[in-house]
């Protein structure tokens, strides 16, 4: 056995990779260095602001602007180390392999254990060993009774606990006997007591409760010596007298102590019953506070699936059987509450009419109700104590219910504790695993009201005999409490004075082992005189009776009402029953049954069922040949034996679920026995396989219908699990042999684990071993007298009989001894299995079917004992087993296939069992049969499987399929069985002996010959047949990964996880570590490269995620111009600061956001779903673990083979595992965790799935119930796979271990692993590449190759990576540059900016390492751009580029490390001997000193990182410094814009991008003459005025064609495009959707001239949705567009700002303490917060007035301002608040000075400001140009004051819809009460004289028009609103009509009144029409 199974635990299914496993392989493993953990905090997280605090505290330690004036010198800097041999000329073979001997130095061995395992539940393959079979317990509690005492101590107490269940009305423990006496009380019974045993002096007890539920007490119950009187006048005393007055009593109790003590002496050996108590065992539970309910709760419950030794609480529900049983009782568990000490103060006086149980019952339902009869009854007080605990896991000193001592059990003088026996209130099912025979005589009642004479004082004698003479009696019965263990007789307590006792006394008895016809219990009564009276004696025999223990060979138990006999039963009464009239005997009552008692057995040798009895029977009397067999009254010959037989064994069904299962061992075994050893009857060999095998598969089924909470996830029952693991073996096969002894290897092989185990355990009794005396660990004597019958019969090997036909099932360590005297018809067990199950039909079939596994697996273990014992091990597998076995094997697998593919729709949970079951057992043949004949059978069930799927499409079927592959898969020789070494060739051995080690290495040695290699590479015919199972697996996965395949879309997570299961295996097997050999192992998966190349579109894109974890700063770009209206759809058509890079002027960002092969077929097959991230990245890293392990040579001459197209392929996926394998950085890590990530997509699963009907609910409810949604039916075919998270949630106990918050070390660990991850996956990808360069360098198309790999490289370089990779990947690019420079600099033209950005970016890495490799690979770059063309105008025109747009967006730029790069490379520069002589050196310092200034910028920037505005003025002020040079000007807009969007300035971000495009087609205007590109900046001036400065105009303008200028990829057309698409995306976000439409003006053009009608459509769908927008926001209150303020810096602390005005712009509805508050804030900051005022008014400043040593700043809100002529322009809201050039604000003053005065002396001044450019610009505040001033006197403000008031009430009069609130707000404040200033004030002060100047006289008259119209528009308003209130408000309309009439009147004289000078004279109408109206007035009035 040992050598079968060598490497077993290394199959798949036994080498999880573990959590465990993993850290153990993640030991030692390096820190990797990265730079995104070095620093101190990247502030692309910005919710770090302490982070930004400590930046600004920075700036302010430093003196002011030193930073900004001082430039270092960069001559005095020190450089980093410089790189050895740099500059050496070595020949480019050289440099490869010197840098391929560095990569591979050092390198992780496996790959796998730097990833995590994937996320399955339980992996299908996993078989777990089953639990060894031992005692059941319940949950277990400790019971220590410490101390009981009454008011008054005269007397012994005895004392007895049991619990009791009230709604089962059962005693659910056997009772525990204890006292508390003291010494000297104990002496008042000397002479009635022998030495008490240490057994009976336990007080504590442990009890085991399998079925805890509300309805447990605890019942105690005191006795008391016999005495005169009843229990009441007994019980007076206790209850009269009180401790605390024991002085006064002290007579009365010596006299009561006096009786006790003549009680003692002459009635010592009786008991009285005397008070009783009970506790609710779950009150205490309870209320002792479960530590927290819930989670002990959870933990017990998900403890029950962990194995039983790793029990960590002892009293967990008992086997996982009993789990369905307490759902209703959850709250009921006895597993985690606090330990409890009770004291019970009071106890109930026993009733002497109310002994029975079925009073008890009643009482204690009764305890349970608040208005208790108990609690009227007066008590008797007394302290018990109590502590109630759970019991602890392997208790001290503990004796079991049959008294042997249970290890560890160190001193036997200690006081023991007692295991109490469980009567199970329920059925439990486990098999019997130990030897236990006892007997519990319950005597219930007695009735003798009807015998004559006085019998009175009633006891009972009970004793057990084995013949009739008295001395017969055995010693079997256990003592109570301080007495000896066991006695011969037993009395129970009598009730005083009573004819019909009834009796609550439990009398134990050890039953011998084997019992005959003449043992029966005796039972005699006595009258006890309880009064010494002369010649009475003490006891007086009343009457007699008994039952024979055995009644035709059955143990007899149950309840019994006998007869009594008045007079000593006659000889041989023992025989019979006395239920028989024997003649001349006397009886009680005639012969009636006037005594009830019960008797109950627990035992392990007595079925106590009929059917099991019968069988047992029988089959005994064939092993002893003893006929006529007597069952029950009949008598069997042996002729009709055969007949009786066969029914017996029919008849097993019949019998009770819970025998079966407790005699399941024996009754298997002797079933086994029968197929095996066919018993000989009357000459004829019987054959009873078929009757056996019928029954064998009924009672399977029947264990696994009943006890179906008992399974493991495969379905497997584990009573039988276990049964086949430890306990089923072969009967010896030679009937001569010695029977395998318990030293031999027999001991161990009956409990030996055999199949699919880790753990051997030598025998049985495991858990609980019991320390015995003797030395045969079987043997259950006590340790003081062993039992030798016991022990004759289990111990020894002749097995006496004892004339006992049942003995027979004693579990001995084996029952084969049995067999010596029967004839040697052998048959093997295995082929009659497989023989019986390929001829069963109908039922029988469907039976073995449902539980095929338990065949499967007897079918096995049998056939391995069979090679084991007859030592055929080492024969070769050829000729093992007979033909005839074969074809049944191949008839079953071929049938069994067939119902899998015909049955997999109805009844899928059935196929899902039996596909399993099938795998399983072809697993368990590959190790014992001919390989080759397994793969037929393999073959046989693939063929039906393929053939079904051909017809049907089903994913369920197909995931069947998979389970089945993945199981058969597990096997530990996997590798081997699919000959590694053998090249494409015939195989040459089929069967390599998988036993023999040598095969393992020998295996491996050959080398490979040069084939057609790419055989190897496909799933080509060759490579199937030589790697089989390799070969279905990996077709298995091209199928389902196929884009067509469409419906098994669902599988891809299951197929992926095989693949990846099975090369972690490989990864970690200690076989394969040598490289050579892992070489060889990764041959089996070459084909996965091409398959994994195939599925690349449907992989989950990395990419498009890449900015998610907010990197430092190197922006992946999106593909902008191509995918620019994607992105915009996808709402993010805000600018990320990555497309921001992406348009700048340098090709910054990574390429396209896909290479270019995904954009082509991107969009065509992503409709067919594409897989989770998770699967994808499993699927990446198999693929990496290939790469990474295969033969260098087999790959490249692949690769060469390979077209143009496929290494592009490659190089794609390349590309898209650097951006999976990326290092997320720590910050991710702890970010993660804070969030503790829930999956959203889990209900979408889960609905899919009900939707579906993937899972019928019925099947989802039989899962749950077995806690075992873990896995999906079938790999549930449909998505659920893909995230099977929420299952977790499900299984309601899983919550606490799913808790995220990991501790800081996790966390670091994690990193840790994370890190080393993504070196070693990018090193496994920079090796590819190098190989795919040396293929490339013989290829003819080799650019476009080179250009993906350089692709790859950069991209790699753009992620996070650690230090070690690199400066591998640093070194790798020079080689590269170096052997194909023209490459660079002619070709790959934008990949070369694109290294100029990495390269710098690394230049300015915070490692020096980094920046030491960084520096070198750029002056290479330099040298090597040098010598090609002698001058390198490109690289220094792209370095410039990216620096400045490195400056520009990266917030955590270090210019402190890129100074020291940029000595580096000026070190460099100067150490090049070569070159000394050339202009190269000083163009290399020109160059080092511009970027040096540009970083003296930077510094700058860096010093108004904090002031957005300051910032953008600087940003604004480089970019016009680089109005020559466009692509950098374009870089420095792009920052601005990058910087805009970041703080949702979309508008000024647009203007970026607007003036952008302008200067592009400034330039490309030149370049090319397209008549539909627009012509230069004039184009644009619609969108916005201040375009024209972008036009290139003035003389210093460079032309376009010159070297190295515009050859950003945005002068393009394509670039112009996308530049405008996302000017219109941030106008649209801004809200300005006017300035969208003047875009798209430009836009559509171009894409008509391209006839780009896709492109088309997009736009104009956009350009409906913003005039639709634009409709329905109107108004503008939607749309506010900003707030101005002007804003005045005074002080020479402000440095360049001092006496500068500007306009700011603010978000909209931004209030002036907002912007005064952030403003002083922010330079209260800068310069100390008493140094900065703010100015609170707005007139002019005298700086000469202010103090010099303080910042002033004035701040004051304007308004844009029109004059008259452009308000006809200007009509909509937009009209107004774009372009906006021309602001102004009011100051109002007095002529004394005061700035408010009465309304005749109050003037105004306007002040008019125009800034130098229109608003919105491309930054957010403008200087002031230009101020103009106008003053308006008193009447002229009052004009306006008017005008502006009538326009308000006439607005919110026509308002479409109408504004009810508003109206009133503002009628209120025009008709309202008088208000102060007023218009009625207005009116008297200017209307009521006529003024003296004539110039006024035109003022006078426009404002009494203006009264005239304002009335006119109150009236409207008024009427307006009355229509709009509702009854509630008519007060309030009547109010304010009342107010209008009011105010009408008082301004009717005053607006009627008329300058004469103005007017012709037509006074007398006038005069007459006044006083006219006036009358009518008036008399209204009255």
């Amino acid at each position: 056995m040992a050598c079968s199974f060598r490497y077993h635990k290394l199959g798949t299914g036994f080498n999880p990779n573990t959590l465990d496993k993993q850290k153990e392989r993640q030991k030692g493993l390096p820190k990797q260095v990265f730079e995104a953990d070095e620093m101190p905090d990247s502030s692309s997280y910005q919710d770090d602001q302490d982070d930004l605090k400590r930046r600004s505290m920075s700036i302010d330690d430093t003196p002011r602007g030193s930073w900004a004036c001082s430039i270092f010198d960069l001559k005095n800097s020190l450089p980093d180390a410089l790189l050895p041999h740099l500059l050496d000329r070595a020949p480019n073979e050289e440099i490869d392999r010197h840098n391929e001997d560095q990569r591979k130095a050092n390198r992780h061995r496996e790959l796998f254990a730097l990833h995590p395992a994937l996320d399955e539940e339980e992996p299908v393959e996993r078989h777990c060993v089953p639990e060894v079979p031992k005692e059941h317990f319940g949950q277990r509690l400790l019971v220590k009774c410490l101390s009981l005492k009454f008011e008054i101590e005269i007397e012994p107490i005895f004392a007895s606990l049991a619990l009791y269940d009230v709604k089962e009305k059962k005693k659910i423990s056997e009772n525990f006997f204890f006292d508390l006496n003291s010494e000297q009380t104990k002496a008042m019974l000397r002479p009635h007591i022998q030495t008490a045993a240490i057994s009976t002096l336990a007080r504590s007890a442990i009890f085991s409760i399998t079925y805890p539920s509300q309805d447990v007490f605890l019942v105690i119950k005191l006795e008391k010596v016999l005495q005169q009187g009843d229990i009441g006048e007994c019980a007076e005393p206790y209850m009269v007298f009180k401790e605390s007055d024991a002085a006064k009593n002290k007579e009365k109790l010596e006299k009561l102590r006096g009786q006790s003590e003549q009680f003692c002496q002459r009635l010592g050996r009786y008991r009285m019953p005397f008070a009783w108590t009970a506790i609710h065992l779950m009150n205490i539970v309870n209320s002792a506070g479960s530590l927290e309910r819930d989670t002990e709760l959870e933990m017990s419950l998900s403890e029950r699936k962990g194995s039983w030794s790793e029990r960590r609480n002892s009293s967990i529900m008992g086997r996982r059987s009993l789990e369905r049983t307490t759902s209703g009782d959850e709250s009921c568990s006895l597993t985690g509450f606090r330990p409890a000490t009770l004291t019970i103060t009071n106890f109930f006086k026993q009733e002497g009419d109310r002994l029975s149980d079925e009073d008890l019952y009643k009482f204690l339902a009764d305890m349970r109700r608040p208005s208790s009869v108990l609690r009227r009854l007066r008590p008797i007080t007394a302290q018990l104590k109590l502590d109630i605990s759970p019991a602890p896991e392997n208790p001290h000193y503990c004796l079991t219910p049959d008294l042997l001592q249970v290890k560890p059990y160190p001193d036997s003088r200690v006081r023991p504790t007692r295991e109490i026996l469980e009567f199970p209130a329920r059925d439990v099912y486990v098999p019997n695993t130990i030897y236990r025979n006892l007997l519990y005589v319950n005597p219930q009642s007695l009735n003798f009201a009807n015998r004559q004479g006085s019998a009175r004082n009633i006891t009972v004698k009970v004793q057990f005999m084995n013949g009739e003479d008295p001395s017969n009696a055995m010693p079997v019965i256990f003592g109570k409490s301080s007495c000896a263990d066991f006695y011969k007789e037993a009395y129970t307590a009598v009730v005083y004075h009573n004819r019909s006792p009834d009796f609550h006394d439990e009398i134990k008895i050890k039953l011998p082992a084997s019992l005959s016809d003449h043992h029966h219990i005796l039972f005699t009564f006595y009258h006890v005189s309880c009064q010494q009276k002369q010649n009475t004696p003490l006891e007086t025999p009343v009457g007699y009776t008994w039952i024979p223990m055995l009644q035709n060979g059955r143990l007899r138990t149950g309840h019994f009402c006998l007869p009594v006999s008045l007079e000593k039963p006659p000889q041989s009464y023992s025989v019979l029953s006395p239920d028989v009239p024997l003649p001349g005997m006397k009886w009680v009552d005639n012969h009636r049954g006037v005594f009830n008692v019960e008797v109950v057995a627990v035992s392990t040798i007595h079925t106590q069922d009929q059917y099991l009895d019968k069988f047992f029977a029988l089959v005994h009397a064939l092993d002893e040949h003893m006929f006529p067999v007597r069952i029950g009254d009949m008598r069997i010959m042996e002729n009709n034996l055969e007949t009786e037989l066969k029914s017996s064994i029919a008849a097993l069904n019949s019998s009770q679920l819970e025998p079966i299962v407790r005699f399941l061992h024996l009754l298997l075994d002797k079933l086994v026995l029968l197929v095996v050893r066919p018993p000989v009857i009357a000459g004829q060999i019987v054959n009873l396989g078929q009757a056996c095998f019928e029954v064998m598969a009924s009672i399977v089924n029947r264990l696994h219908k009943y006890l179906d909470t008992n399974q493991d996830m495969h379905g497997r029952n584990s009573l039988l699990s276990s049964y086949i693991h430890y306990v089923f073996r072969l009967p010896s096969t030679d009937p001569n042999s010695p029977s395998p002894g318990p030293g031999g290897l027999g001991g161990s092989v009956h409990y030996a684990t055999m199949a699919r185990s880790a753990v051997r355990p030598a025998s049985l009794n495991l858990n609980r071993s019991r320390s015995l005396s003797n030395s045969n660990p079987d043997i259950s004597g006590t340790p003081t007298s062993p039992d030798d019958e016991v022990r004759s019969i289990i111990g020894s090997k002749a097995m006496e009989r004892c004339g006992n036909r049942m003995s027979s099932h004693t579990e001995s360590a084996s029952f084969l001894q049995t067999l010596t005297g029967r004839l040697p018809t052998k048959k093997l067990f295995h082929e009659e299995l497989a023989l019986q199950w390929v001829v069963s039909s109908g039922s029988v079939r469907e039976g073995a079917l449902q539980q095929a596994w338990f065949f499967f697996e007897l079918m096995v273990k049998s056939i391995i004992h069979h090679l084991y014992f007859t030592d055929r091990l080492e024969s070769p597998r050829k000729n093992r087993f007979p033909e005839r076995f074969m074809d049944d094997i191949t008839a079953l697998v071929s049938t069994i296939a067939g119902d899998i593919v015909s049955r997999f729709q109805k009844d899928l949970e059935l196929v899902e069992r039996l596909n399993m079951s099938l795998a399983f057992f072809l697993n368990d043949l590959l190790s014992v049969m001919d390989r080759g004949f397994v793969f037929s059978l393999i073959r046989a069930y693939w063929k039906q499987v393929s053939t079904k799927l051909y017809a049907l499409q089903n994913p369920t079927l197909e995931s069947l399929r998979l389970d089945f592959l993945r199981i058969v898969c597990s096997h530990e020789h996997y590798v081997t069985l699919n000959l590694p070494c053998s090249l494409l060739t015939p195989p040459a051995s089929p069967s390599p002996s998988v036993s023999s080690a040598t095969s393992q290495s020998s295996g491996f040695s050959t080398h490979v010959q040069d084939q057609k290699i790419a055989n190897m590479f496909e799933l080509s015919v060759p490579f199937r047949e030589q790697h089989y199972l390799a070969g279905l697996v990996l077709s298995e996965l091209s199928v389902i990964l196929d884009p067509d395949n469409e419906g098994m879309f669902g599988l891809h997570k299951k197929v992926v996880s095989v693949v990846h299961n099975l090369l972690s295996s490989h990864d970690s097997d200690p076989r394969y570590a040598d490289p050579e050999v892992k070489a060889r192992v990764a041959m089996l998966y070459l084909p996965l490269i091409s398959i994994v190349m195939e599925a690349l579109p449907q992989l989950h894109d990395f990419t498009e995620s890449h900015n998610q974890w907010g990197r430092p700063g190197g922006p992946q770009g999106a593909a902008v111009g191509t995918s620019g209206e994607e992105t915009e759809g996808e709402g993010n058509s805000m600018i990320s600061q990555t497309v921001a890079m992406a348009i700048a002027g340098t090709s910054t960002a990574s390429p396209m956001s896909r290479p270019s092969s995904f954009l082509l077929n991107s969009q065509a097959s992503r409709q067919h779903g594409s897989f989770s991230a998770e699967s994808s990245r499993s699927l990446l890293i198999c693929l990496l673990w290939v790469l990474k392990n295969a033969d260098e040579l087999v790959l490249q001459k692949w690769f060469t083979d390979l077209s143009v197209s496929q290494l592009n392929r490659l190089l794609d996926l390349l590309y898209l595992c650097v951006s999976c394998f990326e290092y997320k950085g720590k910050k991710a890590f702890e970010r993660m965790n804070s969030l503790t990530f829930k999956k959203s997509k889990d209900m979408k699963a889960k609905l899919e799935e009900a939707i579906l009907g993937s899972i019928g609910a019925r099947q989802e409810m039989v899962r749950r119930s077995r806690g075992q949604l873990e896995r999906s039916p079938s790999g549930s075919a449909f998505g659920s796979q893909e995230n099977l998270r929420w299952r977790k949630d499900m299984t309601h106990w899983r919550q606490n271990s799913e808790k995220m918050d990991k501790t800081r070390a996790e966390l670091e660990h994690e990193a840790l692993i994370d890190g080393n991850l993504a070196t070693e996956a990018n090193l496994i990808i920079l090796d590819t590449l190098e190989i795919i360069v040396q293929t490339a360098s013989v290829t003819e198309s080799k650019e476009s190759i080179l250009g993906g790999v350089l692709k790859v490289l950069l991209h790699s370089m753009a992620c996070n990576q650690s230090a070690l990779y690199l400066q591998h990947c640093f070194a790798t690019q020079r080689a590269l540059v170096s052997k194909f420079p023209e490459l660079l600099f002619e070709e790959e033209t934008e990949q070369c900016a694109d290294l100029c950005l990495r390269l710098l970016r690394s230049c300015s890495s915070s490692i020096s390492t980094i920046r030491s490799h960084a520096s070198a690979s750029l002056y290479l770059l330099m040298r090597q751009n040098f010598e090609i063309g002698n001058n390198f105008a490109r690289v220094k025109m792209q370095v410039t580029m990216s620096l400045s747009s490195l400056v520009g967006t990266s917030q955590n730029f270090n210019e402190e490390f890129l100074r020291r790069s940029l000595k580096t490379i000026l070190t460099y520069a100067e150490e090049d001997l070569e070159l000394r002589e050339t202009t190269f050196p000083d163009q290399v310092q020109d160059l080092v000193f511009n970027l040096h200034m540009i970083l003296s910028d930077t510094v700058k920037m860096k010093e108004h990182q904090e002031d957005p505005e300051m910032l953008i003025d600087l940003m604004y002020r480089i970019a016009k410094g680089y109005q020559t040079s466009p692509d950098l000007r374009l870089t420095w807009l792009q920052n601005m814009a990058g910087k805009h969007s970041e703080r949702n300035n979309h508008a000024e971000a647009a203007q970026c991008l607007v003036h952008s495009a302008a200067l592009v087609a400034e330039y490309l205007s030149m370049l090319e003459d397209r008549k539909y590109l627009p012509v230069g900046c004039v184009t644009f001036q619609n969108i916005s005025s201040n375009v024209l400065e972008e036009s290139a105009v003035s003389d210093d303008v460079v032309s376009p064609d010159e070297e190295g200028i515009c050859s950003g990829k945005y002068f393009t057309e394509i670039g112009l495009v996308g530049l405008l698409e996302q000017a219109a995306a941030s106008f649209s976000m801004a809200g300005m959707y006017e300035a969208v439409n003047e875009v798209y003006k430009v836009l559509i053009p171009i894409h008509e001239a391209n006839r780009d009608a896709k492109k088309l459509a997009t736009i104009h769908g956009k350009l409906q949705e913003a005039f639709g927008k634009i409709v329905h926001q109107s108004t503008g209150w939607e749309r506010m567009f900003g707030t101005y303020f002007r804003v005045g810096f005074y002080g020479t602390k402000f440095g360049d700002l001092d006496e500068q005005e500007f306009v700011y712009k603010e978000p909209a509805i931004t209030k002036l303490a907002e912007i005064s508050h952030r403003l002083e804030g922010f330079y209260g900051e800068r310069f100390g917060e008493d140094q900065v005022e703010v100015i609170k008014d707005s007139n002019p400043v005298d700086k000469c007035k202010l103090d010099p040593n303080k910042a002033f700043i004035q701040i004051t809100y304007v308004e844009p301002y029109f004059d008259t002529y452009e308000m006809k322009d200007r009509i909509t809201y937009f009209d107004k608040n774009y372009n906006l050039r021309r602001f102004v604000y009011c100051t109002p003053f007095t002529l004394d000075g005061r700035a408010h005065g009465d309304l005749h002396e109050q003037f105004k001044r306007k002040t008019i400001l125009t800034t130098s450019h229109a608003f919105p610009y491309i930054k957010t505040r403008i200087n002031i140009i230009h101020k103009e001033e106008i003053i308006s006197t008193p009447i002229e403000v009052a004009i306006e004051d008017m005008q502006k008031k009538t326009q308000e009430l006439a607005f919110a009069t026509h308002q479409d819809p109408a504004d009810a609130k508003m109206l009133q707000m503002v009628l209120q404040g025009s008709v309202g009460t008088t208000v102060n200033q007023g218009p009625l004030e207005v009116a008297q002060v200017f209307l009521s004289e006529i003024p003296s100047d004539p110039k006024l006289y035109r003022h006078h008259n426009k404002l009494r028009l203006c009264f005239k119209d304002f009335t006119k528009r109150c009236e409207d308003a008024l009427r307006k609103n009355k229509s709009l209130i509702g009854p509630d408000q008519k007060e309030y309309q009547r109010e304010l009509e009342r107010n209008y009439h009011r105010l009408k009147e008082a301004l009717q004289p005053l607006i009627n009144r008329k300058i004469p000078q103005l007017y012709k004279p037509v006074l007398q109408v006038n005069s007459h029409r006044d006083s006219f109206s006036r009358m009518s007035l008036r008399k209204l009035d009255i």
